[in-house]
């Protein structure tokens, strides 16, 4: 395990995510203007066991725009297929290539992975959590409320691996984080456990609850996921009905404060977790959203490859 791998959001500072967010906003503002360097004669491998859309084009993106080399991979593309372990794997990778991106099921998985390459090794997702779209969250709440400590965010639906991320990543910015989800869906124990400690050093505050309403009402920031992710579709259905009443409409919005924004990680379920008047609607920044998935992977992959201090 190299001393700069990116598996959780509490593997950051409270300085590292601020200045991470900060560099992301630099290479915001001059993209098309400032000459990536960061990764020139660099490869990144990039291993995706399952399905992606924004994650994997704008680590893509990101990498090239840095001056470096992805290398796009499927299990079915390696012996990991075959049998191979993640650990060999990980050890082979690491003498050819200089960053592994890894998106997959189980968070150990992704730990062993790392624990036996020598090169940094960044978590794209896995079923515990999502960090990089925690950065990018951050940055679109800091864009759109010009802070970050103090504002009061709200996430309804699942208690799933975006949940775990964003408690982890709002008390690391000393935001007040409420997760208000069905009952038996909360998220884990140990997570909400960590967040509420880091909240207890920022300033910040942690609330998991079942009440959708009150959670929203006065929030500046209203968030959702879907609520079946992947690798529950079998629970779809059930779900559907269990979650009816966490559905991000126009009346649950109403409740938050004048000026509240709405965001979603995407893809999006139109008419399950959220309705269609409220993603096309003027509180929604889910397309600012998906865009700074490319900034904060951009400073991440300059922090972790590059050697560029946050």
């Amino acid at each position: 395990m190299t001393e700069r791998d990116f598996l959780s959001v509490d593997d950051l500072s409270s300085a590292a995510l601020t200045g991470l967010l900060d560099r992301a906003s630099e290479l915001k503002s001059g993209r098309g203007s400032i000459a990536g360097d960061a990764l020139i004669g660099r490869s990144v491998a990039m291993i995706f066991e399952k399905p992606s859309t924004r994650t994997r084009i704008s680590f893509e993106v990101a990498i090239a725009e840095l001056g470096g080399h992805a290398l796009p991979l499927s299990s079915s593309e390696l012996q990991l297929g075959r049998g191979e372990t993640i650990e060999d794997t990980g050890r082979v990778l690491s003498r050819y290539v200089h960053g592994l991106v890894v998106r997959t099921f189980e968070q150990e998985r992704l730990e062993r992975l790392a624990e036996t390459a020598t090169i940094p090794v960044i978590n794209a997702l896995s079923d515990l959590e999502h960090p990089c779209q925690a950065l990018a969250d951050l940055l679109t709440i800091r864009e759109k409320k010009g802070k970050l400590e103090g504002v009061r965010l709200t996430y309804v639906g699942d208690g799933n691996n975006v949940a775990h991320s964003l408690l982890l990543a709002g008390a690391l910015a000393g935001m007040h984080v409420a997760v208000a989800t069905p009952p038996g869906y909360a998220p884990i124990p140990q997570i909400a456990k960590r967040a509420e400690e880091i909240a207890e050093t920022t300033g910040g505050s942690i609330e998991v609850t079942t009440e959708a309403v009150p959670a929203v009402t006065g929030c500046d920031a209203l968030y959702t996921d879907v609520w079946a992710s992947m690798g529950q579709e079998r629970e779809a259905e059930e779900r559907r009905l269990i979650f009816a009443p966490y559905q991000v409409n126009s009346v649950l919005a109403a409740r938050a404060a004048d000026g509240a924004i709405v965001l979603h990680c995407l893809p999006a379920h139109r008419g399950e977790e959220i309705t269609d008047e409220v993603i096309d609607g003027p509180r929604s920044v889910v397309w600012d959203q998906a865009e700074n998935r490319l900034h904060t992977q951009k400073a991440l992959l300059e922090w972790l490859l590059g050697g560029r201090e946050p």
